[in-house]
């Protein structure tokens, strides 16, 4: 079972991101929710090769990726669910809503270290929104991700299926919930009580940073709402929203050699983040303006 679960898992992965990834194009091709502003060739070629570069990265800089550790943990004993030899039917589901539950902690962790935010901010820096923005990271954030969830993965002792799933469903719920598709009202509010909307996780690419620092969930809906990062609607609508980083908007910083150097260019906050909000029509919150228009 653990050697054709190793054995089938990049193959499983490919297969899942390729399905996932040709489908949402098609859907954002032919029922967008909103216009776009920005050429998709130029967007989609050079944050499909950040993926490239990434994946590259990670095959290079880690001999065990996530899946293997599990096995070889299993192995050695290793992790709370080895200890306590939990049964699969118990450590499956449990392993994947805590390893849900510490990219969540992660994603908020790259929001409010200013260093990491550095790193993240290639991500929001996108001046669209769509499936392809799922797949925009930069490798630093990519391999200090991996580390954290390599350490959970080894703390929890989770089995090598319950990895796999969770990795399998955590990127094709992060290229669903950064899609540019059209959801009902209704069905856009059934499905977020448990997974993230893209109409729910857009507010989270709004310019104005109070509104970036909510909605952080990748796949259960659960946190946010559980730890009040929840945010149900974007303060402009949706059609009028900003999305992206001031700093970052002209069309050279679409291209991989300046997403590749943008946390080393720049302040760490965006100055010019709050007067592109108020010009998008939302209010800055006191924490979007820049120090010297604060009071007290």
């Amino acid at each position: 079972m653990t050697d054709a679960v190793l054995a089938a898992e990049p193959a499983i992965r490919l297969m899942v991101f390729v399905a996932v990834l040709a489908v949402l194009m098609v859907w954002e091709l032919l029922a967008p929710r909103r216009r776009r502003a920005v050429p998709r060739l130029i967007r989609w070629s050079n944050n499909l090769a950040l993926v490239v570069v990434d994946t590259a990265l990670l095959r290079l800089a880690f001999p065990l990726l996530a899946v293997a550790l599990a096995l070889w943990a299993q192995d050695q004993g290793w992790g709370l669910f080895n200890v306590v030899a939990a049964p699969l039917w118990m450590s499956l589901p449990l392993s994947v809503l805590v390893l849900d539950l510490v990219i969540y902690g992660q994603h908020v962790m790259f929001h409010k270290v200013p260093v990491l935010w550095r790193l993240h901010r290639v991500h929001h820096a996108d001046p669209e929104f769509d499936v392809t923005t799922g797949l925009r990271f930069h490798p630093g954030e990519i391999v200090l991700s991996m580390i954290l969830k390599l350490a959970a993965v080894l703390a929890l002792g989770a089995p090598a299926l319950a990895v796999l799933v969770f990795e399998v469903l955590l990127n094709a719920t992060s290229m669903f919930n950064h899609s540019n598709v059209r959801l009902s009202e209704p069905v856009d509010r059934a499905v977020r009580r448990v997974i993230v909307t893209p109409d729910m996780h857009r507010v989270h690419h709004s310019i104005a940073r109070h509104e970036t620092d909510s909605n952080f969930g990748f796949n259960l809906s659960l946190w946010d709402r559980l730890f009040g990062t929840y945010r149900a609607q974007p303060e402009a609508g949706h059609e009028a929203m900003m999305i992206g980083i001031g700093q970052f908007r002209e069309p050279r910083e679409l291209w991989l050699d300046r997403m590749l150097t943008q946390p080393f260019r720049g302040p760490a906050n965006d100055p010019s983040g709050a007067q592109a909000a108020t010009e998008a029509g939302v209010k800055p919150a006191i924490n979007d303006l820049p120090s010297s228009d604060r009071q007290g």
